[in-house]
């Protein structure tokens, strides 16, 4: 069994009643038909954020002229916020940070610092960055400016939250690693997701929340220290179902990031810069772009637009 981290420092969250799950028509389109547009989308311009790792990390926007855009510095607990104008950390100290345009400004306290995978996650609009609170289950949300904070429910996977881009649900994994679970933010309720029995990072959600993208276990494979992962292979889940949806994309993948319109852009190792591949909500290959050469061996973070 993995024990990652202590069952004792996140404490135990009950499982509330699963929110009925909803049905989507195609493997990586959202669960709610809505959600994906009938006109084409915009192909990917190539912005995306970054983090490297060089005595402390540093967070950058690449497509076009880079920007660096926050140094969490030895925090593991950072996230950088959809739109790719800002990051979001957590200090030693327990001080939740917010790096926006130059100004640097404390919006939370009282959180758990030194944890690496209680890290925060932006809201899709990024205005709010939701947290997990000091007794380790019960997850809060709170402004960009350090206003407005609430509770949106607790849940027995805190770590690595991701946030569907509809702001319906959040998704994390235990800290024992022992499975993901999905919390439904309007009702509060949390509900183990089926399919996945051990678990070690989440990085994204469809819109809708029916699928998600995870870093699975075998029973054999260490849990790790919860830090953000530079790559992983990624699993792809149906959470009503819990069947495993097949990627189809060849070579060595790295990692995978749910659209707003319900594509998927899938990272695929290369010799000397990483590619995205984009697909539709059918599975079908419709883009492939080149990362920046500079960021092969960093964290992907954000893929903006």
């Amino acid at each position: 069994m993995h024990r990652s981290l202590a069952s004792a420092v996140l404490g135990a969250a009950t499982l509330l009643a699963a929110a009925p799950a909803a049905s989507a028509a195609t493997p990586h389109a959202a669960a709610s038909s809505a959600a994906v547009s009938s006109a084409a989308p915009a192909p990917l311009a190539g912005v995306a954020v970054y983090a490297a790792y060089d005595r402390g990390y540093t967070v950058t926007r690449y497509g076009g002229r880079p920007a660096e855009l926050g140094k969490p510095g030895q925090s593991a607990q950072f996230a950088a916020s959809p739109d790719g104008r800002k990051v979001a950390w957590i200090t030693s100290g327990g001080r939740l940070q917010v790096r926006d345009g130059g100004r640097t400004r404390t919006v939370a306290r009282g959180l758990q610092g030194d944890i690496p995978c209680l890290s925060p996650v932006w809201s899709p609009d990024s205005r709010r960055v939701a947290y997990v609170g000091g007794n380790g289950s019960q997850v809060r949300v709170v402004g960009a400016d350090g206003r407005g904070a609430r509770v949106l429910g607790r849940t027995a996977g805190p770590c690595h939250l991701a946030w569907s881009p509809d702001g319906r649900y959040l998704a994390g994994y235990a800290g024992t690693t022992e499975g993901v679970h999905r919390l439904d933010t309007r009702t509060g309720r949390s509900v183990k997701v089926k399919g996945v029995k051990l678990a070690n990072h989440v990085q994204s959600l469809s819109p809708g929340g029916r699928y998600v993208v995870v870093s699975t276990l075998r029973p054999t494979d260490p849990g790790g220290d919860g830090v953000w992962p530079t790559s992983f292979t990624p699993t792809l889940v149906d959470t009503a179902t819990g069947r495993r949806v097949p990627i189809g994309v060849k070579g060595r993948l790295l990692g995978a990031f749910h659209l707003p319109d319900g594509r998927l852009a899938v990272r695929v190792a290369g010799r000397t810069a990483n590619t995205l591949v984009v697909l539709d909500a059918r599975g079908r290959q419709v883009q492939r772009l080149a990362e920046p050469a500079v960021a092969k061996d960093q964290a992907l973070l954000q893929v903006v637009r």
